[in-house]
């Protein structure tokens, strides 16, 4: 059953409000809807549909904007970017070029990272299930640190990291018991969820990782939460119990040199009013900044959600009794975050005349054979008949790296914009593609294993 679509207080954000505050995106009366200086429609025609579209001024911009925000406070701060968010290598090595290193949760990841030509110093691997090929590879590639979720995953960095006569620089994550206040299924930093210990278990996990072979504790990670839009009150919590237990974990004898943030600022999507970096970075020192600690951070969303789109075409306008579907070519296997968590996502239409004509309530769905293939319920929208592109806004994080081939659907397109100029990052997957690895097994049951 499709989850109910959520109930907001206020009215949705006009089609100019929400251009307003997106300064990547511009409204030409004769070209239409632009990312910097390049025409969507220009993609549409040149790369087809859905394809997704990403402003390099944007990831720039917003990971200068953070990394000057943790200067002016003073702090001692590297910036790894959470790769989940967007595994592009272009996205990736350009925000390299930018001085940020990168946070992986698998091999993939850390394999990607170093293709985009992030150097292993730069890289850190969380996650609660590294394998023990995962780990020897983070090993043998000698990263910056792997962050340990448990007392068992301790033992079984140890038992790999002394195989093979190496020490891992490691990083305890503590569950601070702090909520988020965001979604039930991206919040982390409750005793109910799976991610990391308790902090009252800290202290004695700590003491042991610090008398086991092979491992080398360097000090604190935390990760309350993600897309967490209730300003930073929830971080300043988690940070001053964090800046406690490493008061106390010095007390007792043991090196802390890092403390690792972890992400989830949070973007606005609709109208929410989310912290700033300024405000993140007061409260890491109001916490941690007395300590001398090197102080790391994972941002995702917050830096390539604002700079993707979602670029779409119009299959056909379906009248249903009272309701009104516009049916696109893209789908939930593209974009899950609307089925999936029930997210919302600014949708404006690429055309000129569209974007000033009258509106009417409409369902946005796409051709996935789910109920739940459903982007909006009743949002107000121009007339759109078939052929006519449509865009889904703020879909830079969690929409490629989520996306699926369900109902063999091939994975869509990557663009960079950059100036008046773009290039595909990510071929269209073919058709062919799809099957390519797959074989029918010998009728006979020759070469069948037993």
């Amino acid at each position: 059953m499709a989850a109910p679509a959520p109930v907001f207080d206020s009215p949705d954000p006009s089609f100019a409000d929400l251009l307003a505050a997106r300064p990547a995106l511009a409204m030409d009366p004769i070209a239409g809807l632009m990312v910097e200086e390049v025409s969507l429609a220009r993609i549409a025609d040149v790369v087809g549909t859905p394809t997704w579209v990403y402003s390099a001024t944007t990831l720039r911009r917003r990971a200068r904007s953070l990394r000057d925000a943790l200067a002016e406070a003073g702090l001692d701060a590297s910036i790894h970017f959470a790769t989940k968010s967007n595994p592009a290598l272009a996205v990736v090595n350009l925000l390299h070029q930018e001085g940020l290193g990168a946070d992986v949760v698998s091999e993939g990841e850390l394999r990607a990272a170093r293709a985009a030509g992030v150097p292993a110093s730069g890289i850190v691997f969380s996650g609660v299930g590294k394998t023990e090929r995962e780990m020897r590879l983070a090993l043998a590639e000698d990263i910056l640190q792997l962050n340990i979720e448990s007392a068992e995953e301790a033992e079984m960095l140890s038992a790999v990291a002394a195989s093979m006569g190496k020490r891992a620089r490691c990083a305890l994550r503590v569950n601070p018991d702090v909520d988020a206040k965001t979604h039930a299924k991206i919040t982390t930093g409750l005793t109910e969820n799976k991610f990391g210990v308790p902090i009252a278990m800290a202290p004695a996990l700590y003491a042991k990782m610090c008398a086991l072979p092979g491992l080398d504790p360097v000090g604190l990670t935390v990760h309350i939460g993600s897309q967490i839009a209730q300003g930073v009150a929830s971080y300043r919590a988690a940070y001053q119990r964090l800046g406690q237990l490493v008061r106390e974990l010095r007390a007792a004898g043991h090196p802390v040199l890092r403390v690792d943030c972890g992400g989830g600022l949070g973007i606005p999507y609709r109208d929410e009013t989310p912290g700033t970096p300024a405000a993140l970075a007061g409260a890491i020192k109001a916490g941690l900044g007395d300590l001398g600690v090197k102080i790391m951070l994972e941002p995702g969303r917050w830096i390539c959600g604002p700079a993707g789109v979602l670029l779409a075409r119009v299959i056909v306008e379906k009248q249903a009794t009272t309701r009104r579907f516009v049916i696109v070519d893209a789908a939930m296997n593209d974009l899950l975050r609307p089925a999936m968590y029930e997210a919302w996502h600014g949708i404006l239409p690429v055309s000129a005349a569209a974007f000033h004509a009258p509106l009417s309530p409409a369902d946005v769905v796409g051709p996935v054979c789910e109920s739940s293939d459903t982007f909006t319920k009743g949002r107000d929208l121009p007339a759109l008949p078939p052929n006519s592109l449509v865009t889904f806004l703020d879909a830079g994080a969690y929409g490629a790296s989520m996306s699926s081939t369900y109902n063999a659907r091939p994975l869509a397109a990557e663009v960079m914009v950059e100036g008046n100029r773009f290039t595909v990052i990510r071929d269209r997957q073919s058709h062919a593609a799809l099957i390519e690895g797959q074989r029918l097994p010998p009728a006979d049951h020759a070469g069948w294993a037993t």
